[in-house]
């Protein structure tokens, strides 16, 4: 599984013209996060992955998510498992099926919230449309 947690002052997704799911934290800052879920992860991977998003120190004073009372707008991306090294056309062999990968993605959806982390998502297996105004700009990407 791979993550690319980006520190954000606002982030949406838009489906089909409509704002699914977006994010405006100018004060704290929040976190877009963009997942892969790989055809072999761990069971517990997902796990990783939420504690990282909610625990990593990445906003304006080093503070995380979690404690900073942050949003964070968490959307799907199978194509974070590309595979590149060889040829002009990526390899999407390494991502799980749309069948395993939503139920993951929901999954760290429900732990953060848990967690008292307010979540946007956008819509498993559209065509979405992402708009961020990155923060820094702050980039980090999870591996779990």
């Amino acid at each position: 599984m791979k993550a690319v947690l980006t520190r954000v002052t606002n982030a949406s997704v838009t489906v089909d013209g409509a704002v699914v799911g977006a994010i405006d934290c100018p004060e704290t800052g929040g976190v877009l996060a963009l997942v892969g879920v790989g055809r072999d992860d761990a069971e517990d991977a997902w796990r990783t992955v939420a504690r990282k998003i909610a625990e990593l120190r990445i906003l304006d004073g080093e503070v995380s998510v979690g404690d900073a009372g942050a949003p964070v707008l968490l959307v799907s991306q199978f194509t974070l498992m590309g595979r590149t090294a060889k040829g002009r056309r990526p390899s999407w062999s390494d991502a799980a099926p749309g069948g395993v990968a939503e139920p993951v993605i929901e999954r760290i959806a429900a732990e953060l919230r848990r967690r008292g982390i307010t979540v946007e998502q956008g819509r498993f297996g559209a065509h979405m449309e992402v708009a961020s105004v990155n923060d820094g700009p702050f980039t980090v990407i999870v591996e779990a």
